[in-house]
């Protein structure tokens, strides 16, 4: 009878697991199906999720249907936005409610969420993302059917990002890691709903950031009237970051808004509730801190939010006479007074103010003050006032914030300020009402951001009508000075509405060490290797700033006297006549560096005046590049260069994208061949050139670079009595290829070009004085090459005066050959009696027989008329 028993208990279990894997597969399209009906027919957006999975066991005995990957997409207006997002879904419900038809409605009993973004977005029109209901005119058929009902007892959504943004008054709320869970019967008309949540609120207005990451939690029962969609608090606490509060009160959903009747505390009046209003990573462990006096919020809010009021509310922060005192700290806070008060009494958002009569507090003998009120938040008006003297030092020997390096220095303040955001914004700053004074001695900072710690001996600031002027700015980095006067034209701009900072400055240095400045910000990338950062120019200033410097150290260069005008704006620095001794000589320098785009570019004219060739061309790569002439060329140079190109991280020029032109010209310089290859490979071709005695004073040179190429125009060098036309490229790779022209006189060509030079005419040996010969140099500086045409030259030059020799000793034998037969004869322009040509005799023998005929028609005239004058 066991054994029966036993197997037909194991037949039941088997069929039941088999059941319980099996229907998944059963009902899952079923299921699937009645989701994507549901969603559609709902809503008038873009649904979609991955999968849809049915589960008997994970919630046993509850069926659980899990949704993957749930979205909701806006359609126009707000295309593409994301209204919904949950990665995981899940509904749990009885399993005989997967039995039912698919005419009938399934009940859910429970809803969970996991890792879920919700967007509510309003435009600048007023129109919000999430009204996605479908619009539908017909009258409900009470007899239509939902393929689910809530019928539920629990719920609950684990982190959760949830985002409200108002493009119009651009306000923006984020609470982040919302986790929050709730048990009731939903199935009730009215029930107490039992909650608790946790997440963190970041608040946004105006691009100005008022909470960030704060932790608000609330456990609360909220006694709910399905009905009437009315919200009672009943048993509650809530916690912001670790100040508590007590709510109650109702909510109520009513057609146009909500309906507010809400009031709320501090359930104890212990001013460790102030400390808890810090987060807990700067405050520490509160319960441990002496404290006396009392800190107290209450508050109260009544009437209705709408789409143009907001309820009325009177909230009040106030503490009188506290102290508070870590015990791992030698310092203790004292006479703490806060009296803050924020109203509404309109139900209007622009009639909300901000009343912060008094906030004092001091630490040993420093006392502290200030007084505020904010009015009218249409056009906010600010009335502020600060008194008093602080000892930075003190600050974290009262409290426990964690520094990375503590504070010092003493702070003196004495302002009164007075102006509204509209003038702010329109930069109406003679609307601003600023007086008063403030200082800070002895302040020491050591940051990320600055590459050596920054000492501010002084810094003393007058506020006036239209400008903050900064009468004293006495401060130390490094090894380097700087002295600082001049104005901030729009400071609360600035301050208050992400304007760029506006101002006018003059700077005084002693010495200046770049590298004190402008340390590169090293990074970790993704493959753990530490990469550099380029220095950025920061984007929020606009100033000009008029400069001198005794000394500025630049990498490897010592620049004397310097002097000029900078303009940083658009995340940028212009340099206007910016003049330095350097070199020996002096540099004018014009141009601009920017770091606005993904690589730092810099543009620039320099004038070099008398700067000494070895030193320029050795310190400055950039130089040596383009001309690489150091150690061969000795003494002074004036040049004007054009050049611009891309800079790397620590700013130096990049050779690589360095394009431009160069105009040069050499003063009282000598030539040092042996230390270079390329001289001393043309020495040892060409042997009547002696380099020491090569004159280059005031030889000018034109070249233009580009890609690292180097292109040398064509310029002209005087041997003693030999020019030299001189052009062609080399590359930064050092590469090199040029032509040489030389006009070389005969008289360097040796003893027998100049001996058949002797025999010829002063006339003819004129015309041979010189002869061009063409030289090619290329290969590399390193090892140069050179090749030319000077014995095919001087091959040519033989040739033609041996012909010339040949003849004039033929025509001189020719001319004696002639006189001895008796042939006619003439001299040549040297005096040599040569034989006259046949044509030279015809022509002669023709203008002779021209001759004898004229004197024989006069003759026989003549005697034609002398005849008939005797016969008559």
């Amino acid at each position: 009878m066991l054994k029966k028993i036993l197997k037909i208990t194991g037949i039941t279990l088997l069929v039941v697991i088999i059941g319980l894997v099996a229907a998944p597969f059963i009902f899952k399209d079923k299921i699937k199906e009645m989701i994507a009906k549901t969603l559609n027919e709902s809503v008038d957006a873009k649904v979609a999720f991955e999968d849809v999975d049915l589960s008997l066991l994970k919630s046993f005995p509850k069926a659980n249907v899990t949704i993957s990957k749930l979205s909701i997409i806006n359609k126009a207006p707000f295309e593409g936005d994301t209204l919904f997002y949950s990665g995981e879904t899940n509904l749990k419900m009885s399993i005989k409610e997967l039995f039912k038809d698919a005419s009938e409605t399934i009940n859910l009993e429970s809803i969970s969420s996991e890792n879920g973004i919700v967007n509510i977005i309003f435009n600048k029109d007023g129109v919000g993302n999430y009204d996605i209901a479908l619009k539908d005119d017909k009258p409900a058929d009470e007899s239509d059917s939902k393929p689910f009902a809530l019928n539920i007892q629990d719920y609950k959504v684990e982190n959760l990002r949830f985002t409200y943004l108002d493009q119009g008054s651009d306000i923006k709320m984020v609470l982040d890691s919302i986790n929050h869970s709730g048990t009731g019967n939903f199935a009730a008309q009215k029930l107490d709903l039992d909650t608790k949540t946790t997440a963190k609120l970041s608040l946004e207005m105006e691009k100005n950031k008022y909470m960030k990451n704060v932790a608000v939690s609330l456990d609360a029962v909220l006694g709910i009237d399905m009905d009437k969609m009315k919200f009672d608090f009943k048993d509650n606490k809530a916690l912001i970051n670790q100040l508590p509060l007590e709510f109650d009160g109702s909510l109520q959903m009513v057609d146009d808004g909500q309906l507010y009747n809400l009031t709320f505390k501090t359930p104890t009046s212990s001013f460790k509730n102030f400390l808890g209003l810090v987060p807990e990573a700067y405050s520490g462990d509160i319960n441990k801190v002496q404290t006396s006096g009392d800190f107290t919020v209450n508050g109260k809010v009544n009437g209705k939010l709408t789409e143009t009021t907001i309820p009325k509310f009177n909230i009040k922060i106030a503490s009188n006479n506290a102290m508070f005192k870590y015990p791992d700290l030698p310092k203790a806070v004292k006479n703490i007074v806060i009296d803050t008060d924020i109203v509404n009494e309109t139900g209007l958002m622009n009639d909300t103010y901000v009343n912060l009569d008094k906030l004092s507090f001091s630490i040993d003998q420093d006392v502290f003050n200030i007084k505020a009120n904010i009015r009218n938040f249409e056009n906010a008006l600010v009335n502020a006032e600060l008194k008093g003297t602080i000892n930075l030092a003190n600050v974290t020997k009262a409290y426990p914030v964690q520094l990375d390096q503590p504070l010092s220095g003493i702070l003196k303040a004495d302002v009164v300020t007075k102006f509204d955001m509209k003038s702010v914004e329109t930069s109406q700053y003679q609307n601003i009402q600023n007086s008063g004074n403030m200082s800070i001695t002895g302040f020491n900072y050591t940051g990320p951001e600055m590459a050596k710690p920054f000492l501010i001996n002084k810094a003393d600031i007058t506020f006036n009508t239209s400008k903050i002027q900064l009468n004293q700015f006495d401060a130390k980095t490094g090894s380097s000075d700087l002295n600082v006067t001049g104005a901030l034209d729009n400071f609360y701009g600035f301050m208050f509405k992400n304007q760029v900072l506006k101002g006018n400055f003059n700077m005084n240095s002693n010495n200046l060490m770049v590298s004190d400045f402008m340390e590169p910000t090293t990074t970790t990338t993704t493959e753990g290797k530490k990469a550099t950062e380029a220095v950025k120019i920061p984007a929020f200033l606009d100033c000009t700033i008029s400069a001198k410097a005794n000394n500025v150290v630049y990498d490897n260069l010592i620049l004397k006297d310097v002097s000029g005008n900078l303009v940083i704006k658009d995340e940028a620095i212009a340099l206007n006549n910016l003049k330095m001794s350097i070199f020996g000589g002096n540099i004018g320098m014009n141009g601009t560096v920017s770091t606005k785009g993904k690589v730092p570019t810099f543009k620039m004219d320099l004038g070099l005046n008398q700067v000494n060739i070895a030193e320029s061309f050795t310190q400055l790569d950039m130089l040596a590049k383009i001309a690489p002439i150091a150690g061969v060329i000795n003494g002074k140079l004036n040049s004007t260069i054009k050049l611009s190109g891309n800079l790397t991280n620590d700013m130096t020029p990049d050779l690589k994208t360095l394009s431009g032109d160069l105009i040069g010209q050499l003063l009282s310089t000598t030539v040092n061949d042996k230390n270079s290859k390329l001289l001393s490979t043309l020495t040892s071709n060409l042997n009547f050139i002696n380099l020491d005695k090569l004159n280059l004073n005031d030889v000018k040179a034109a070249l233009t670079f580009n890609d690292g190429k180097v292109t040398v125009k064509p310029f002209d060098i005087k041997y003693q009595d030999i020019k030299v036309t001189v052009g062609g490229t080399h590359g930064f790779d050092q590469n090199i290829n040029y032509d040489l022209k030389f006009d070389v006189p005969v008289k360097y060509l040796g003893t027998e070009v100049n001996n058949l030079i002797a025999k010829l005419t002063p006339t003819d040996a004129k015309k041979l004085e010189s002869i061009p010969v063409n030289g090619i140099m290329n290969g590399s500086f390193a090892a140069p090459k050179f090749t030319t045409d000077l014995k095919m030259a001087t091959t040519n030059l033989v040739t033609q005066l041996v012909k010339q020799q040949k003849d004039k000793y033929i025509n001189q034998g020719l001319s004696q050959l002639g006189a001895a037969a008796g042939l006619p004869t003439k001299t040549d322009s040297t005096g040599t009696v040569i034989p006259k040509t046949k044509e030279e005799v015809k022509e002669e023998v023709k203008t002779k027989a021209t001759e004898v005929v004229k004197d024989k028609v006069k003759d026989g005239l003549n005697n034609l008329f002398n005849k008939k004058k005797k016969d008559e």
